[in-house]
């Protein structure tokens, strides 16, 4: 059985980064009375004095985390054009939403600017580094995720509230960093893709 290499460990982190945010994000919405989907925002879990954010802000910090040291273990793989670099600076993103809550506001924005726009822009520059029809499934996450961003920003929220139209923004980025995991750990020697720059 051949060792574990560092492609195959950053496809491990980053699939349990996903699983544990999106887990913990569910059990979070259960601890904070009256928590709708559809009006509040992600972030309103980790506002401290709510009993959602001992767990939301822990989970949104290791999930950054977990993303940097996954693009660490990537940085010397071949063929992954830039998808380490982009995947670094949206993990560093999260850990900022984990350390700032919504009520230290523009760290807080900041943070979460940077996780969800280098986050999009990650998803699609997967599209080099997968074969179809994954390549494309990634390119439309990530497009999802950057659409529903800029909707976010001029407040057209499509009949969805601003919690449902962020959650356009932030799924298709956890449900991105879960695939990329299971491809990681598909034990190649280099992506299925190839890059050129």
């Amino acid at each position: 059985m051949k060792n574990v290499n560092g492609r195959e460990k950053a496809g491990l982190i980053l699939l349990l980064a996903g699983i544990q945010f999106a887990l913990l994000l569910i059990i979070a919405e259960t601890q904070y009375p009256g928590y709708n989907a559809g009006t509040n925002v992600i972030s309103d879990l980790g506002v401290w004095g709510q009993p959602s954010a001992i767990i939301f802000n822990p989970s949104v910090f290791l999930f950054g985390l977990m993303a940097v040291i996954a693009a660490y273990l990537l940085r010397n793989e071949p063929g992954m054009c830039r998808v380490p670099l982009f995947t670094a600076i949206s993990g560093i993103g999260a850990m900022g939403v984990g350390i700032f809550p919504e009520t230290i506001h523009w760290p807080h924005v900041i943070s979460a600017g940077i996780a969800f726009g280098v986050g999009g822009i990650a998803c699609v520059h997967c599209y080099r580094i997968a074969k179809p029809p994954l390549r494309f499934v990634f390119f439309g996450l990530g497009a999802l995720s950057l659409i529903s961003l800029v909707l976010t920003g001029a407040h057209i929220d499509l009949g969805l509230g601003e919690g449902g139209i962020e959650r356009l923004v932030a799924y298709p980025i956890v449900i991105w960093v879960i695939m990329l995991g299971v491809l990681l750990l598909e034990r190649e020697d280099t992506p299925a893709g190839t890059c050129s720059v």
